[in-house]
């Protein structure tokens, strides 16, 4: 085994109370931004699966003829952003309201006529549903002059687009901080493991070793802290979505490369933080 795998792990032999304390603040300050990306994950999807809701209604004239229905749906599914479109007849728009309003279904049953108009029902495109790409789509279908009017909520997806955007910005800036707080726990742990090793340290400079020598195992110990640190924070952001899952409400658990980058920054910030703070002790001895 080279000497220095064999010295990292015999830190954590020597130590294994303090290895164990750097391992558990990795750990949970990975765990503290698994927990963020978990909430933040699941805002996203439910604002998504709003949004997948939004559609373009267009109310026809009950003079609309066939041929100019069947250029219409052809011109309107040909739009950019246009994911499907649905033709409802009079008859199924009743049948609906029937269905949906069932206090007035007598009121519906004892009609003469049908007062209830044929329409077209547009569906976007996921990247298609914002207000701007909605609206073209809306004002081409209301040129139609057998168009008699368009609805598709335009103050509610307004607001839906101005919470997707609120909520990307806060998640940007809340993540960027905890992982602010993450990295400097880390760098602290490690600075502590440096220190107590200080001595070990002076007396490998003394004997020649040169600073790439006493460097290694320190970074490999860092590397193997942060390697386990990651994992436990996986491990601990999994139990939470099981618990809340199974105790609370039902969640969706973040995508797995999100897990697997979770182990790799723990990882990452266990060497640089290993680096840095031998770096700053050699420099100082």
């Amino acid at each position: 085994m080279p000497y220095s795998l064999r010295e990292a792990l015999a830190a954590f032999r020597r130590s294994p109370l303090l290895a164990f304390l750097s391992v558990v603040a990795i750990g949970f300050s990975l765990f503290v931004i698994g927990l963020f990306g978990l909430t933040a994950w699941n805002i996203g999807r439910a604002i998504e699966k709003v949004e997948e809701k939004v559609e373009i209604v267009a109310y026809l004239d009950d003079a609309t003829t066939p041929a100019q229905l069947e250029l219409a749906q052809q011109e309107v599914r040909a739009l950019p952003g246009v994911l499907d479109l649905r033709y409802v007849t009079k008859t199924d728009a009743l049948a609906t309201a029937m269905a949906e309003m069932q206090e007035f279904h007598d009121v519906f049953a004892d009609l003469d006529n049908n007062p209830l108009p044929a329409s077209l029902e547009v569906r976007m495109k996921p990247g298609s549903r914002t207000p701007d790409a909605v609206k073209r789509v809306a004002e081409r279908v209301k040129a139609y002059p057998f168009v008699e009017d368009v609805r598709y909520g335009r103050e509610w997806l307004d607001k839906i687009y101005q919470i997707r955007r609120l909520a990307g910005g806060a998640a940007t800036m809340i993540g960027a901080a905890f992982a602010l707080v993450a990295a400097i726990i880390i760098a602290t742990a490690v600075r502590i493991a440096v220190f107590a090793r200080r001595e070990e340290i002076s007396i490998m400079r003394l004997v020649g070793a040169t600073d790439g020598f006493v460097q290694r195992p320190f970074l490999l110990e860092g590397i193997m802290t942060g390697l386990l640190g990651g994992a436990l924070a996986a491990a601990l952001t999994w139990g939470s979505y099981r618990i809340l899952s199974a105790n609370i409400f039902q969640i969706e658990m973040i995508p797995g490369e999100w897990m697997v980058l979770v182990v790799v920054v723990g990882t990452v910030f266990g060497f640089v933080s290993s680096m840095v703070a031998v770096r700053r002790h050699l420099e100082a001895v």
